[in-house]
């Protein structure tokens, strides 16, 4: 079955992971994407050997992409820039804020070119505002955003334990280019999006804000809830993390009677209602360890799921490799087939196989001499 974006061309000249994820989004959907690589390649391509030698992130981000090296200081390589450029749909980038236009490169020009281009522009600060010339790194933004200040438990703030700023970014850019491409089929015109980490944190704050906004700023407090109870983690008899989530009172009343075996607790003004037990959060709480502590993790799970409680194991990434929902594809390496998570969305009757990673200027004289003939 062909891909949806089959015959789109991409070229995005791009590193680390809030572009490379963009890109590598159009690529799994069928786009041709052209990944322009300065000579010392990618920064993330060095970021650790974990993979057969590989960099994890470089694997994950880049597959199916064609590798091509350029230098915009050389005018054989502007050359090649200018004749993908012309027939390119797509163009991401990621470079400083101004960086193109330093290189006589400036989106507008761009766009002169090729009307029906295309543009992404990923930045840290966006291109204007007092920030506009900081270096932005995913733990900065989470920082700078007070992502941390709501992440982890009440000791500390903490950073969230994926590159979420950049993840989040470049989900962002993949849907704006999505719609600029839906957009060009009805005006045949391209598109200059920009989009920012700071911006795509701060969408991701959208509650914390505005709790804080009205006077009522967030508390960190690990796997709790801030306005339900119970919901958290409690421990079984053998030492077992589980974590529930008591979303009503209807949830409640049938925790109380199917696990808990303590159906008066329903009726007892302590817990009557949810804000009853969000006030009274450590009586509901020490109510539902008492249960759980005096039974396996085997039995809570049984009895959770039977009650229809919403429940989950806290596992930590090794016993993830074995869970049985997880789903993997094999996408071919220089040195080996290399097992990844697969994308999340399915399309019915797609094939879910994906190209390889590319080697570092893998695909330079091939381009070239397509591109420059």
């Amino acid at each position: 079955m062909t891909k949806p974006l089959a015959g789109t061309l991409v070229v995005s000249l791009d590193q680390v992971v809030a572009a490379p994820l963009a890109a590598r989004r159009l690529a799994d959907a069928g786009a041709r994407v052209i990944k322009l690589e300065r000579p010392q390649g990618d920064a993330a391509r060095g970021y650790d050997r974990i993979v057969h030698g590989e960099s994890a992130y470089f694997v994950w981000l880049n597959r199916g992409k064609e590798s091509v090296v350029i230098d915009l200081k050389r005018d054989a390589d502007r050359r090649l820039f200018e004749a993908l450029i012309a027939k390119a749909d797509i163009f991401i980038q990621n470079l400083k804020p101004g960086a193109l236009t330093s290189l006589d490169y400036p989106i507008d020009a761009l766009r002169t070119r090729n009307p029906g281009l295309i543009c992404c522009s990923i930045s840290g600060y966006g291109d204007g505002g007092p920030y506009a010339d900081r270096k932005a790194y995913d733990l900065l933004i989470q920082a700078e955003s007070g992502l941390a200040s709501v992440t982890g438990g009440p000791e500390a703030p903490a950073r969230v334990g994926v590159s979420i700023v950049d993840i989040a970014t470049g989900l962002h850019a993949y849907e704006a280019i999505l719609e600029a491409l839906i957009a060009r089929g009805r005006t045949g015109q391209g598109a200059d999006i920009r989009v920012s980490m700071f911006d795509t944190t701060i969408e991701l704050m959208a509650v914390p804000l505005l709790h804080a906004a009205h006077g009522h700023p967030p508390k960190r407090m690990g796997f709790a809830h801030p306005s339900l109870a119970p919901y958290g983690v409690f421990q079984s008899s053998d030492g077992q993390p589980i974590l529930i989530s008591i979303q009503n009172d209807r949830e409640w009343a049938v925790l109380c009677h199917k696990v808990l075996g303590e159906p008066e607790l329903v009726v007892d003004p302590r817990f009557a209602d949810a804000t009853a037990r969000a006030t009274n959060r450590k009586e509901t709480d020490g109510v539902v360890a008492r249960c759980f502590a005096e039974r396996d993790i085997a039995t809570l799970c049984r009895q959770l799921e039977a009650a229809g409680i919403a429940f989950a194991r806290v596992n930590d990434v090794t016993e993830v490799l074995q869970h049985p929902h997880l789903r993997r594809v094999s996408v071919g390496s220089e040195t080996g087939p290399i097992e990844l998570p697969a994308p999340p969305a399915r399309m019915a009757d797609q094939d879910e196989r994906f190209g390889p990673i590319p080697v570092l200027g893998q695909h330079t004289e091939a381009v070239r001499r397509e591109f420059l003939r």
